[in-house]
């Protein structure tokens, strides 16, 4: 797309400076079309992947929109991350769009984990919430954000707690042991599927749940434990993340997907790997990012405080955020104008090849609808 500029766009935060060696906390490609300056413009971040080119940046500046694909400072560095110096971070960008490009009306955009992050900044900054982590008091920053004007969802999980527990492996025996297996809760195991029985399922997802307590109750502990020798935290590994038992049997929740994939390709191969979300964390990252208990990076509690008008999009062939997903977010919207909508297409709309298309389009016409 010839006719669409993109500027690389570098920014400090209230809480943190230039790094030496240059680099900016914040950063991010803003789309446009050329000679432009759109009065409605969409921001996009995720946890810790780069959205400066997210797919949907040229797609939204080519039908008149401007889109900010933007990065915090724990772009890449998930094992870092922390819930208030990343709505921090956002807000930098939202204030750009408002400040410096002219945006009258900004859009957050969730999609994937997205969505539970960008429903956090609406949440915070429309009715500041954030707790302290471990008594530790969050900055003057995260309680002055400025609040966005509509939100969109695509493609998104319910939160970072709940994929990872619907994720990972309930029958790792020892954390230290990516080879620990108890067979009665081993889903590879053919002696318990697929196709899964409802027992099975239960037990399943409530070991899944004990799993992730477990690992906050040692993390707690721990964190006392090295605090008491001069440490400040320290960084542990997760293994086997790629257990969901929707993976190999299709009639759990069912929709479009292919069966037997995960988003890296065969699910035991990669459940195996050091590849997969979590896999390093500091013990404040866990408890800020993944805890069942700790973290406030759920979605649910978040979207009960979203007023503004809000578009839930979820594509049928997603192996990893399903129909059911898209309901909570939804169900959950405070908004009193929310649309809920299903198309085709896998969880990044590469298939079929006028998926990207088609949710531009849709998300276009919605923010038309909606005089934006």
């Amino acid at each position: 797309m010839d006719s669409i500029e993109r500027q690389f766009v570098s920014l400090p935060s209230p809480t943190a400076g230039r790094n030496g060696a240059g680099y900016m906390p914040t950063q991010g490609v803003y789309h446009h079309a050329q000679g432009s300056r759109p009065r409605t413009a969409i921001i996009a971040t995720h946890y810790n992947v780069d959205f400066s080119e997210h797919y949907m940046g040229e797609l939204m500046a080519a039908r008149g929109y401007g889109f900010l694909g933007w990065n915090t400072r724990f772009r890449g560095l998930e094992y870092a991350f922390t819930l208030d110096n990343a709505l921090v971070d956002i807000g930098v960008g939202v204030r750009w769009l408002r400040e410096e490009a002219g945006a009258e009306t900004v859009v957050l955009l969730g999609n994937s984990g997205g969505g539970s992050l960008m429903a956090a900044y609406q949440s915070q900054a429309a009715d500041p919430n954030l707790r302290p982590l471990l008594g530790a008091p969050v900055s003057d920053a995260v309680q002055d954000l400025s609040p966005c004007d509509l939100y969109v969802s695509t493609n998104a999980h319910p939160g970072r707690p709940e994929v990872l527990t619907d994720w990972f492996d309930p029958s790792v025996t020892d954390e230290t042991d990516p080879a620990s297996v108890d067979p009665a809760l081993d889903m590879y195991n053919p002696e318990n599927g697929p196709p899964y029985s409802e027992a099975f399922i239960q037990r399943y997802r409530a070991a899944q749940v004990a799993r992730n307590e477990r690992i906050t109750a040692w993390a707690l502990e721990e964190l006392e434990r090295v605090r008491a020798e001069g440490c400040l935290d320290r960084i542990f590994n997760l293994h086997r993340a790629w257990a969901d038992p929707r993976l190999l049997d299709g009639s759990l929740d069912p929709n479009d997907r292919e069966v037997g994939v995960c988003y890296l390709g065969p699910p035991k191969v990669f459940n195996y790997s050091p590849f997969g979300i979590g896999n390093s964390n500091t013990i404040r990252t866990w408890l800020s990012m993944w805890s069942l208990s700790h973290s406030q990076c759920r979605a649910v509690p978040h979207l009960e405080r979203i007023r503004v008008p809000s578009l839930v999009v979820q594509s049928m062939a997603d192996t990893g955020v399903f129909p059911v997903d898209a309901h909570t977010l939804h169900d959950n919207l405070a908004a009193e104008d929310k649309t809920l909508e299903f198309i085709p297409g896998d969880h990044y709309l590469q298939r079929p090849g006028n998926a990207r298309e088609v949710v531009a389009d849709l998300v276009a016409g919605w923010l038309q609808d909606r005089g934006a």
